[in-house]
């Protein structure tokens, strides 16, 4: 054996296309584990390979390979990139025959059988949690092992001598979380770029693994039923320190139930105590917990104390009892869930719901009714396609449910096609739904508009959608081909929403074609008396969208070459359209309404500047709503700071 140190590239893909990367936590767990390693550390050097979702497959080869071909390449495999990995570990083969090609992540772990049968040229897969695993396979390589005779390495599958498939014992799932070396504070994972910025665009965290439930589409990183397991309170602290530190404004918790533990609230306190020395991070986004305890309302009332934004979700799937049952959600108190969204929306605070199209049990007529139920309380509805996800009971027992399912053409997901309780045509039907309410509902173009068309109108927001949908597919105008376009092809094409959404947002065509819909579609079916106020707060929604153009176009109302001002407001620059709204305050009257309080005086019309975040550009071409949100225009009434003092700022007084 040489004596140069062996290589090991960890190789990790991003979902979206953005101008920041995303994060490689998956990576930085195993590269901060292995190198706490001794041995591991003095002979071999890791690498983490982190690529964007919009990587071609020849461009990752040719940046993996071009100076040859590592020792060990080790994938974090997800079901977006399962082929491209699959790909590379091929193409890794024929430079390096002798090195080990690793496979390891949620979609591949405990499916041994099927990716060895696919893919002849993956060495190893990863079963379950893998840092521990990851550092016994390296040391294995260290002992000059073959990759045919694994047999001492707990919790990973591989071809023995004969070619059989071997799966060795599982490995105890890990009780000290912090035994697993913190790639934030080792410096695994860098986080500043060139320009020494901070380079993602949020901070991955855990704080937290496990899940009590064992919902029957979910895999949450194969712990579903299993006791919650934390890392500890001084660890949290210190990571949260050093993203202060590098002023990072989100962080994104990947915990199933965050919310659920009074150690929960620990954490949200000490963020808050950090926030107060550094100013940041500004927002916290999370799965939150299923069931909404006393922690969780404490919580609540701590981040809106402090200015700590979230965007508090609803992860009800459906509201049918019979898709409840097979679902095996039926106990959990998540669908009790009214009075907590009601409370929400009084406090003024963001909160968005989850539901899943396609589940068995459900119809057209359950997932519509659902639909509108939860919308007269959550207008952001994120509605998702049901995905047949590897190791989870609607997988293990498809034939029970009658599940029809077809791969995807550029990933390995199993997508829906039929099952018992739903058509290829509801299906075809429902898709076009979801790619319509993803656009205006979830991302979101409308914000404002849902509330009074529904209380004042007597239109349910699935009408409204319904209404959007049929004037896509009906209106001759060129302008509105790419969104019938999309809206047919989402159905066979899980990417073609992302575009969509940047045109709309960055155009002004795109939105006058909205104009045009909302002008002669919905307004002749409101009452006359309220068709001002509902034309208002449509025009509000699009007035205030992100400060993105499309590349290649002068947004309305500039000129040629005019410079948007720009003004810093705790730390956080906006960009600033002087009397650009003229109409009432939207944002006070919606609140109000909601409230069920008195709204009439709030009508008077007013001329307001509207400030809008910098760095949308970050976050499209992309769905990442979460994100987006932040990016919407406010008035000065939304924002922390009281408006004589932002006029001096901009020295207007």
């Amino acid at each position: 054996m040489s004596d140069r140190p062996l290589r090991v590239w960890l190789v990790q893909q991003g979902i979206w296309a953005m101008s920041l990367e995303s994060m490689p936590l998956a990576s930085g767990y195993l590269k901060a584990t292995a190198l706490a390693d001794e041995r591991v550390a003095a002979a071999m050097e890791i690498e983490i390979r982190n690529f964007d979702g919009g990587a071609t497959l020849f461009g990752m080869a040719n940046e993996l390979f071009a100076e040859g071909a590592p020792d060990v390449l080790a994938f974090s495999v997800l079901g977006w990139n399962y082929r491209e990995f699959a790909a590379l570990a091929e193409t890794f083969k024929q430079l390096n025959p002798d090195g080990w090609a690793v496979f390891g992540g949620n979609h591949v772990s405990g499916q041994a059988e099927r990716v060895f049968g696919m893919h002849p040229y993956v060495d190893v897969v990863v079963n379950g949690e893998g840092e521990f695993t990851f550092r016994d396979l390296l040391l294995a390589r260290l002992d000059r092992d073959s990759p045919r005779s694994l047999h001492h390495v707990d919790g990973i599958s591989f071809r023995d001598e004969s070619g059989a498939v071997t799966t060795t014992k599982d490995r105890p799932r890990i009780e000290n979380l912090d035994e697993i070396a913190s790639p934030f504070l080792t410096g695994a994972i860098p986080l500043t770029g060139k320009d020494g910025q901070f380079r993602y665009d949020v901070a991955l965290l855990e704080t937290n693994r496990g899940c009590p439930y064992k919902c029957s589409f979910c895999y949450w990183g194969g712990a579903v039923g299993q006791r919650v397991r934390a890392f500890s309170r001084e660890r949290l602290r210190r990571e949260i320190e050093i993203f202060a530190q590098h002023q990072v404004h989100t962080l994104v918790l990947c915990d199933a139930n965050f919310g659920m533990l009074p150690i929960d609230l620990e954490f949200v306190e000490d963020v808050i105590e950090i926030r107060a020395r550094y100013g940041y991070p500004k927002s916290i986004e999370t799965s939150w917990a299923k069931n909404k305890s006393a922690v969780f309302y404490k919580i609540v009332k701590a981040m809106k104390d402090a200015g700590l934004h979230s965007s508090f979700t609803l992860a009800l799937q459906t509201l049918d009892e019979d898709t409840l049952d097979l679902m095996n959600r039926r106990n959990m108190k998540v669908n009790d869930w009214e009075s907590l969204a009601a409370w929400l929306g009084k406090e003024g605070l963001d909160c968005y719901a989850e539901l899943i199209w396609g589940a068995p049990g459900e119809t057209v007529e359950t997932f519509m009714k659902g639909y509108d139920r939860l919308a007269g309380h959550v207008s952001r509805v994120a509605v998702y396609p049901m995905l047949i996800l590897p190791n989870t009971t609607y997988h293990d027992e498809r034939e029970r449910f009658g599940l029809v399912t077809v791969r995807g053409n550029t990933d390995d997901f199993e997508y829906l096609l039929s099952h018992d309780t739903m058509s290829p045509r509801d299906n075809q039907y429902l898709h076009r739904f979801i790619f319509v309410s993803r656009l205006v509902a979830e991302n979101p173009v409308f914000r404002y508009v849902w509330g009074p068309m529904r209380t004042l109108g007597g239109i349910t927001q699935s009408q409204l959608i319904r209404s959007l949908m049929d004037f896509f597919e009906n209106d001759p105008h060129p302008g509105t081909e790419p969104f019938r376009t999309g809206m047919v092809n989402s159905f066979t094409d899980s990417d073609v929403l992302a575009p969509v959404v940047a045109l709309l947002y960055g155009s002004e065509e795109a939105k006058d074609m909205l104009r045009r819909w909302w002008r002669e579609s919905v307004l002749p079916l409101v009452p006359e008396k309220i068709r001002s106020i509902v034309d208002t707060v449509f025009e509000f929604d699009l007035v205030t969208l992100p400060a993105y153009t499309l590349p290649g176009r002068i947004p309305a109302p500039r000129r040629p070459g005019e410079a948007l001002p720009k003004v810093e407001i705790d730390g956080e620059r906006y960009y600033v359209r002087h009397d650009i709204w003229r109409g009432f305050d939207v944002p006070a009257f919606t609140l109000a309404l909601r409230r069920e309080e008195p709204w009439e005086h709030l009508l008077a019309d007013t001329v307001r500047t509207v400030y809008y975040k910098v760095g949308a550009d970050r976050f499209l071409p992309s769905t990442n709503h979460e994100e987006i949100i932040y990016y919407m225009g406010r008035l000065e009434t939304q924002l922390a700071r009281p408006r004589r003092e932002l006029a001096q700022r901009e020295g207007r007084r």
